[in-house]
């Protein structure tokens, strides 16, 4: 049997960002603008997130998950073209999207991504909260939560909260007597030095980790390749982050580049090889690397 193909990108921060009304330019989203103008639109750009998954495509992967950041502002103006953006991705049964940050940016709508892309988000089975959510695919169980929340102005930090957590402990409690190869899907990475940009309960996040378990944990928000590894139960637990999907390189940060993992079982356990692929020369997309992850 060939192996399971799943593709992750994240943070496309869809360009470009729509005008604001004047009236939606106060508090954190007046910064947000300024930054979008002075500094964001010379580096995200549409032509280069078009061909990101345009490649995608070509690789033909079983599922893609998409990790946050699909809008900048979360201005009322930037749904629409995000969702159908994410409908080009591909129909809700083959892609999965978690909220960011940018999804939640202010109060007033906070809770427009679960009202937009909640088909893309929903799991197999409605629950009395919408995250945790648990998707089957094939041998995958992709768990996506949701650390997206509004903050101050000049944080960017996210929380899963005591509910949601609770709710993940009975998942992962479920999930570690099935034979399923368990895949996190979350926004902010699970360890960050920057601590306005810091998953603020991680350590209650890792700690479920280290007692049931899991395979794999996608992440964005970085905006950087990066591969941390933590406890688990059977041994040490890759941690996968990808840059923006709409990036060009800029300062610290590499031009936009998505994953593909190879999932596959034998009688020796379970084994995931990542090949990462990304702009290299233009808008010419390239395999960077190929690894044996597990």
């Amino acid at each position: 049997m060939a192996p399971f193909k799943l593709a992750h990108l994240s943070d496309p921060h869809l360009p470009p960002l729509p005008k604001p009304r004047p009236i939606e330019l106060a508090g954190k989203r007046a910064l947000g603008y300024i930054n979008w103008v002075r500094n964001r639109h010379k580096y995200q750009r549409r032509n280069v997130l078009d061909a990101l998954v345009e490649d995608i495509r070509t690789q033909g992967p079983d599922h893609i998950a998409v990790t946050g950041d699909l809008v900048n502002l979360a201005l009322e103006a930037e749904f629409a073209p995000a969702l159908a953006w994410l409908q080009g991705v591909g129909p809700p049964d083959r892609v999965t999207a978690i909220p960011g940050n940018h999804d939640a940016y202010v109060r007033a709508t906070r809770h427009r991504f679960d009202q937009v892309f909640g088909l893309y988000a929903t799991g197999d089975q409605r629950g009395a909260m919408p995250y945790p959510a648990v998707r089957r695919r094939g041998p995958v169980a992709l768990i996506s939560l949701s650390t997206a929340v509004p903050t101050l102005p000049l944080m960017a930090t996210g929380m899963l909260g005591s509910e949601q957590l609770a709710a993940l402990a009975t998942i992962l409690d479920r999930l570690a007597a099935e034979d399923v190869f368990r895949v996190i899907l979350v926004h902010h990475p699970l360890e960050s030095h920057a601590r306005h940009k810091r998953l603020t309960d991680s350590p209650a996040l890792l700690a479920l980790i280290r007692q049931y378990g899991v395979e794999l944990i996608l992440h964005g928000h970085d905006h950087i390749h990066s591969t941390m590894w933590f406890e688990g139960p059977n041994g040490k637990i890759p941690a996968v982050g990808v840059p923006s999907a709409s990036a060009l390189a800029h300062g610290r940060y590499p031009a936009a580049a998505y994953n593909l993992f190879a999932i596959e079982k034998d009688n020796t356990g379970w084994h995931c090889e990542q090949t990462v692929r990304g702009v290299v020369d233009g808008l010419q997309i390239r395999q960077i690397r190929h690894i044996r992850l597990i």
